[in-house]
């Protein structure tokens, strides 16, 4: 199993890029694969996803519109009215005041149900419709106030956990943030429970959910440093199931190889296996079609053209003695059939009383019996 862990995580990162192109059959189709060659958790995400949830999938693919600032740096928003609105470097950024204030809160948070608004009771179908509902609230391509990223990914981490039996069980023995964590977080922003990490990341959760739902043309790097790049790429996802075609053809190549290997021994056999000379039937596909009879016995054989130009004097003598043992030993052989069934016959004509098994026994001719003892004769004559 272990040696195929490499090959499922190949299979993975197609079905991911194929979720980016929003070809959704491509993908369930590698994750299938993925799960078969070596089972994980994040592979079993994203299908179940897909299986549960493709119906409610759109047909774009998520991206998000990059910075306009040449420097990478985000402008701090300046309040205007109702909403605020990113510097003047950056007008396509705008956000209102209650989209701060969920950021905020979900900042806030010190364990994934928190940030799901859920119990620690909340079942599959509640876990769902919590995550749908904040993705849609916060997504970076749909909520543009600072930390929106970071709030996306928190709530993408909380649910891909808390969806898996196995990690939420885990999760609930340790609690929320340790007091490390919760001192760091005043330094550097949202802690992720490191130990607690999904195996997905948000925006392939997203995708799975909604299949995309805001498309644009560039990439977006999330803080984990993981892109999701633009439809261009799909050349590349297209060149990379080829590959796979490819490797799958070279695969069943070696799963034939045995079959060829037997064909080949069997047709090198047969060419190394010289015809005999000669046929006591007609045989025109090998050419042995010219009768002839032996000197002896007067047996009749059949042989090709070239026949007597090679076989003269004691060749020939040897030659025709194998033909008259070959043609005694078959008759010999028959004989015997036929006195076999003609001694069954009269058997059963006896035991069950039936004049047509008696009468059927007496009309077989016996012609290889009389043949062989033709040939008894000639050679007590010889």
């Amino acid at each position: 199993m272990e040696g195929n862990k490499d090959e499922a995580e190949k299979c993975l990162l197609i079905a991911r890029k194929a979720l980016d192109a929003g070809d959704k059959e491509a993908a369930m189709k590698f994750l299938r694969k993925a799960q078969r060659l070596y089972p994980t958790d994040k592979a079993r995400v994203l299908l179940d996803g897909l299986t549960q949830n493709g119906s409610s999938a759109g047909n774009g693919v998520y991206r998000r519109k990059p910075a306009d600032g040449s420097d990478g740096s985000v402008p701090r928003p300046e309040r205007d009215g109702q909403g605020m609105t990113a510097g003047p470097g950056d007008t396509a950024k705008s956000f209102t005041k209650d989209q701060v204030e969920g950021v905020q809160r979900i900042k806030k948070c010190k364990d994934y149900y928190e940030v799901l608004g859920v119990t620690k009771e909340a079942n599959e179908e509640e876990l769902k419709k919590a995550y749908r509902k904040l993705a849609l609230k916060f997504h970076p391509d749909k909520n543009q106030a600072p930390g929106a990223t970071d709030a996306f990914k928190k709530i993408g981490n909380a649910y891909a956990v808390l969806s898996n039996p196995e990690k939420r069980r885990q999760y609930d023995l340790t609690g929320g943030e340790d007091p490390a964590a919760a001192a760091q977080q005043g330094r550097s922003g949202f802690d992720f429970h490191r130990g607690f990490e999904a195996d997905i990341t948000p925006e392939d959760l997203f995708n799975m959910f909604f299949g995309g739902g805001f498309p644009s043309s560039s990439a977006h790097t999330f803080p984990n440093g993981r892109a999701r790049y633009s439809p261009q790429y799909q050349n590349q996802t297209r060149r990379e199931r080829e590959e796979e075609r490819g490797d799958g053809g070279f695969s069943m190549f070696i799963q034939l190889m045995p079959i060829v290997v037997l064909i080949l021994v069997s047709i090198l056999s047969q060419l190394m296996v010289s015809t005999p000379p000669y046929s006591l039937y007609p045989r025109p596909a090998t050419g042995q079609t010219i009768k002839r009879h032996t000197e002896n016995l007067h047996i009749d054989y059949y042989v090709s053209r070239d026949f007597k130009s090679e076989y003269r004097g004691s060749a020939l003598q040897k030659i025709e003695k194998g033909v008259e043992e070959d043609y005694v030993s078959n008759v010999r052989n028959n004989c015997w059939k036929e006195r076999q069934t003609k001694t069954d016959l009269l058997y059963a004509a006896k035991v069950y009383r039936d004049e047509r098994l008696r009468r059927k026994a007496d009309l077989m001719t016996m012609d290889n019996c009389k043949e062989l003892d033709r040939l008894n004769d000639l050679f007590r004559g010889g």
